[in-house]
């Protein structure tokens, strides 16, 4: 994802420097015609985006009531509802951005690929089941259902809009820059259109356009990543250790050790807790728990959703050791990673580069469709989940009591999508000259710490209080953004200061710990006897399912 951001402002150097020079070795070995816009990639392109708007305008005439447009009425099957998981999950990072990181990095690039697939048994055991029997449209749902509702909602949707504005900025950018290079507009205006487009799907369709968006991109990212992984095997006679023999061949045997992207070993601890706990944090995956009926279709959707996603995770790296083997260098007898590098010094432009190499410019147009629909999916459920926070958490819980209309529901949530969707559009114009690393960090950062342990304590601890549970989201949103702000990623990549204030890129490891030390010893300082009287019932609806909706 980061290459979405700034594949214009390192590919344009390159190419001009290559241009003013005249030099031998700055002309590259092979012509790409990744960043101008081709029939391949707007074809494709446009069968998409009619394909996802005929499913809205089905699913709009299905979207009445607040039950359907924030849940899709509950009737998603285990089945579908894993799929779309998949979908909602593998965002254009784990495309892009694991295959640019393998590619350039090596061995270390497969941290996330592992970090982001491990958190989803820890979702299936610890609160998949809890989830759909407590709450109703957002996690707020199951931490204040024994608490206090107005501070613990309020809280609750600061942390999870904040975790998914961050989200959607990221990939704001990331599309905005995609539909630049497809089409040869400015920056702006491809942003404007990526939010119609999105607000179409969300205003008219709700969880239930959403949902078929999110699977048809499931299956054609899996499609694609196939494709592009067969292509590279057959090169190697379908043996991965001649593969990793050839990487090991061009880059040295430190390309296939640990060590190229990770040193630090507090830094990988912490990156790993922020990537495999986030996921419990994320309110747009959390959301997906609320459509199927009942707890046993919510199993079923983490165990289908986790076999569709490790094998995704499982595949990717080949890629981009595949990326590194098989693409020319900038010169003849060159190395791939400076070809990869010459685009976007993230590396992350590797994946498009190596299926035009593989498959030519019809390929390259198919995969660059496939990571727009990527985006564009996450960017819908995004949109939703920030939608129903302002709307079922804030009015309809807090303001009206609960005693909200469904029309009045319908109406504010199809409001608040507006406002959520317009904030995204402008937020992404705003931090169009950012690397999206940081922020697709800070938002599983403030995910981990945030919401994931005021979740957990108010599912399986007795003593867990309104005060507590306030002070923890609080405590670790507010130490996250600090922490990353004062951190290597924002203090000295960002703002170009000389040393960080916080050694650690990821605050998670003292974050999220944090969030769980205050939110207990608040919680055993003011104990709430009403919390703890209502546990037996809560445990009764968790487990039994009794009374859930």
């Amino acid at each position: 994802m980061t290459a979405l951001l700034t594949l214009l402002e390192n590919a344009a150097p390159a190419v001009a420097a290559a241009a003013a020079s005249g030099a031998a070795a700055a002309v590259p070995a092979v012509q790409s015609s990744l960043g101008k816009p081709t029939a391949a990639s707007i074809g494709f392109f446009f069968v998409i985006v009619v394909l996802t708007l005929v499913i809205t305008w089905w699913a709009a005439r299905r979207t009445k009531s607040a039950s359907e447009y924030y849940a899709a009425g509950r009737s998603v099957s285990g089945f579908q509802n894993g799929l779309a998981l998949a979908g909602d999950y593998m965002s254009a990072a784990s495309f892009l951005g694991i295959a640019g990181l393998v590619a350039t990095k090596g061995y270390d690039g497969m941290i996330y690929a592992t970090g982001w697939l491990v958190g989803w048994p820890a979702l299936m055991f610890l609160v998949a089941e809890p989830l759909r029997n407590l709450g109703k449209y957002t996690f707020a749902d199951v931490v204040a259902f024994r608490l206090q509702q107005t501070p613990v909602r309020i809280a609750a949707a600061i942390g999870g809009i904040l975790t998914v504005l961050v989200y959607t900025t990221a990939q704001m950018v990331g599309a905005g820059n995609l539909i630049r290079l497809m089409f040869g507009i400015s920056f702006e205006v491809a942003v404007v259109a990526v939010g119609v487009v999105m607000l179409a799907y969300v205003l008219f369709g709700g969880m239930i356009a959403t949902t078929w968006v999110q699977i048809i991109k499931a299956v054609l990212l899996l499609l694609g990543v196939t494709v592009l992984t067969l292509m590279v095997l057959s090169k190697f006679h379908f043996s991965p250790g001649e593969l990793y023999g050839a990487v090991a061949a061009k880059y040295g045997q430190s390309a296939l050790e640990p060590g190229g992207l990770v040193s630090n070993p507090l830094d990988a601890v912490s990156l790993g807790l922020a990537l495999m706990f986030g996921v419990l944090g994320l309110p747009h995956i959390l959301m997906r728990f609320y459509t199927v009926p009942d707890a046993k279709a919510a199993r079923k959707s983490v165990l289908v959703a986790t076999g569709f996603i490790g094998y995704f995770y499982i595949i990717i790296p080949i890629v981009g050791f595949g990326a590194a083997a098989l693409l020319p260098g900038l010169t003849e007898g060159g190395l791939g990673r400076e070809l990869i590098t010459s685009f976007d010094k993230g590396g992350n432009m590797a994946a498009p580069l190596l299926a035009e190499h593989l498959g030519g410019t019809a390929f390259l147009g198919f995969i660059a469709a496939v990571a727009f629909a990527t985006i564009l999916a996450v960017v819908a459920g995004l949109t939703l989940a920030g939608a129903s926070s302002l709307s079922h958490d804030i009015f309809v819980s807090v303001i009206k009591k609960g005693k909200a209309t469904e029309q009045e529901q319908v109406a504010v949530a199809r409001t608040a999508t507006i406002v959520f969707g317009t904030i995204a559009v402008l937020l992404g114009m705003v931090f169009k000259q950012q690397n999206v690393a940081f922020m697709v960090g800070l938002a599983f950062a403030v995910a981990c710490s945030a919401n994931f342990p005021s979740l957990l304590m108010s599912i399986v601890w007795k003593k867990c209080t309104t005060a507590g549970a306030v002070t923890s989201i609080l405590t670790g949103a507010v130490l996250a953004l600090t922490l990353i702000i004062i951190g290597p990623t924002v203090w000295v990549d960002v703002l170009k200061h000389e040393k960080a204030i916080f050694p650690l890129k990821n605050p998670a490891l003292v974050s999220m710990t944090a969030a769980f030390i205050v939110g207990i010893l608040v919680s055993l300082m003011a104990p709430e006897k009403r919390a703890s009287d209502m546990f037996e019932d809560e445990k009764l609806r968790t487990y039994l399912g009794i009374g859930a909706e």
